[in-house]
């Protein structure tokens, strides 16, 4: 695995340039904020915690799934699965309790104070789907480990998730005008962004649906699929009800906002 942060990023980059000029061809919203302001703090707030979970993290989870391979932990190293069908359940797994991680950090208050400051973003744009406070990056990472200990994917299959992860985050929450056919087209296998863009409703009951990121199958299983807007795409109103100040969210205000302020 010793390409793996070379594969990973060079797929980060690919992905953020396409759909960056994507947006510009054809942008679904007209952004009501500065643009340079708004990357500036997103892009800023998940190199800081790519940072910190390298110098945390002795160990990723590709590298701690070559060791779980090797030692034998985890339900599909201990029955022996055989290997595509190990990496195939391994990144659907993976996916699913991200859905469920995503759900928890919506529900409990110590959770959501995190959390919030990916929705606090008033626009909604590739770079939402990478904008999450450090701690919570930081708890995800503890949980996937945990996730790697308990199932033993392949490595391959924690590097094929992340990949799959990093570009669908992007792409279910770029400001992407789609077909209306090719939408609904897709939104059968993955969560496409005007599907997502209703879990970024500054409505508490849009704001509670449509948590997956990849696979949209867990939205219509678990009943948080909501299909579209009631205001509509371009009527809906992006962000939190409390959180209008664009001046209040840049990167150094977003770090501290979970600890000075009581959120709702």
């Amino acid at each position: 695995m010793e390409h793996e942060a070379t594969i990973r990023l060079g797929f980060f980059v690919g992905t953020l340039l396409l759909l960056a000029v994507l947006e510009r061809i054809a942008p679904r919203r007209a952004l009501t904020t500065s643009r340079a302001a708004r990357w500036f703090a997103n892009l800023g707030i998940v190199t800081l915690g790519t940072l910190i979970v390298r110098f945390l993290f002795p160990v990723l989870p590709a590298g701690f799934a070559l060791l779980c391979s090797r030692e034998g932990w985890g339900l599909l190293n201990h029955f022996q699965v055989p290997y595509g069908v190990a990496v195939f359940a391994g990144v659907v797994l993976f996916d699913f309790f991200i859905y469920v991680q995503h759900v928890l950090f919506h529900h409990l208050p110590s959770l959501w104070r995190l959390h919030m400051i990916h929705h606090a973003d008033l626009d909604f744009d590739l770079t939402t789907g990478i904008r999450f406070h450090p701690v919570e990056i930081v708890l995800s990472m503890g949980i996937k480990l945990g996730l790697v200990y308990l199932f033993g994917p392949p490595a391959v299959s924690v590097i094929l998730f992340e990949v799959i992860l990093n570009a669908t985050a992007m792409f279910s929450h770029s400001n992407l005008k789609l077909p209306l056919g090719l939408d609904g087209a897709l939104r059968l296998l993955v969560v496409t962004p005007d599907m997502h863009r209703v879990h970024h409703s500054v409505l508490i009951r849009e704001r509670n649906s449509n948590f997956g990121f990849n696979l949209s199958i867990w939205d219509r299983l678990f009943g948080t699929y909501r299909p579209q807007p009631e205001r509509g795409h371009e009527g809906m109103t992006i962000g939190l009800a409390n959180f209008r100040d664009p001046s209040r969210l840049g990167l150094g205000q977003i770090l501290i906002l979970p600890f000075t302020q009581r959120h709702p």
